[in-house]
């Protein structure tokens, strides 16, 4: 079963026997399971019955409890900037998951783009990360999907939630894409509502109720990731209003694809199809071929993907059809102030 097929079972967008009978059971099984190895490893750390690294400056954690799709990434770029408007040395610290034998994921790729100069620290120890980055000079650390890595200590722990889809299909892992139990938001320092402007304000009304139930309401934020242009691998930029109500043909290998297809139709263009891949994964020459393939045979104006992807390929057409990237920035919207109180209470 790949990824995809396996999103389409979780989501119950498959509903055939195999998947109401043999699969759904057997995942939630797993999840017992899973849900038991969290509690404990929890437990565990709640009572520091587990080492806890701490360091000299300060760790701002970004993270979230579902797997992906939350925005992280366009979220690092916002903090490292704010940081860097306030005259501190951030280092980027993750885990480099899913990275090829001798090369950088994704992730970083986008974020060398999105923050040059910042240095990105990529190893599975982020405590060995951490203490090379303030050799290296750091005055601040930003962990990047940091929320369940807590052998780092922390001192801001700031929680993405995709409004959209919050909980993950209703289930922890395997049986959902939750990490953790909603109840883990209690040790977050601050929460963040994403893609608000995805969702209608009776559901997002009905998400922050249930989150004040774990977050006092002055902790938690709103916030839209806007896409503001175009960009190919050129570095060649295109404004959105030139290119508004274009045929176009999407692709895309990360967490959330329904919120892209959605972020395309918001900016007006007539979507002819969207080509989902795993999360992460690696274009070959016969994806390329294939994605070109079917945008000639849907008669498109443009092939669009998103920034993540653009990073890992090197064509400017895929058979004769334009290919671009679509750049998006983070806008909070209710809540900001708190937030931004927290920050500067790390550059005082």
């Amino acid at each position: 079963m790949d990824e995809v097929e396996y999103l389409r079972i979780i989501s119950g967008q498959r509903q055939d026997w195999r998947a109401r009978l043999l699969y759904q059971p057997g995942l939630r099984f797993l999840s017992l399971l899973y849900r038991g190895g969290v509690g404990v490893r929890n437990w565990m750390f709640d009572r520091r019955l587990r080492s806890v690294r701490t360091v000299e400056v300060p760790v701002v954690s970004l993270g979230n409890l579902t797997t992906g799709g939350t925005g992280k990434t366009p979220f690092v770029a916002w903090l490292t900037q704010w940081f860097q408007n306030h005259q501190k040395q951030v280092a980027l610290l993750s885990r480099g998951y899913r990275a090829l034998p001798g090369e950088v994921n994704d992730e970083k790729l986008l974020l060398d783009r999105l923050c040059p100069g910042v240095p990105h620290y990529q190893n599975p120890d982020r405590c060995a990360s951490a203490e090379k980055a303030i050799r290296d000079g750091a005055q601040v650390l930003i962990l990047d999907d940091g929320f369940q890595h807590r052998k780092l200590d922390r001192t801001v722990d700031l929680v993405l939630i995709d409004a959209v889809c919050p909980w993950g299909h209703g289930g922890l892992l395997p049986r959902g894409l939750m990490r953790e139990p909603k109840s883990s938001l209690k040790r977050a320092d601050f929460v963040i509502l994403t893609r608000v402007d995805q969702c209608s304000a009776t559901e997002l009304a009905q998400l922050q109720q249930e989150l004040i139930k774990l977050v006092p309401a002055d902790r938690m934020a709103t916030a839209t990731f806007q896409p503001h242009a175009l960009i190919n691998v050129a570095d060649e930029t295109l404004s959105l209003e030139s290119v508004k109500g274009k045929r176009v043909w999407g692709f895309c290998a990360i967490g959330n694809p329904a919120g892209f297809r959605r972020t395309l139709e918001q900016s007006g263009f007539e979507v002819a199809g969207l080509q989902v891949f795993a999360d992460h994964h690696h274009y070959s020459s016969d994806d390329v071929q294939e994605i070109g393939v079917q945008a000639k045979e849907a008669d498109v104006d443009l092939i669009l993907t998103t920034c993540k992807d653009l990073v890992k390929l090197s064509e400017l057409m895929f058979c004769g059809v334009p290919v671009w990237g679509v750049e998006i920035g983070v806008e909070l919207r209710e809540g900001s102030a708190f937030l931004e109180q927290i920050l500067q209470g790390l550059v005082d």
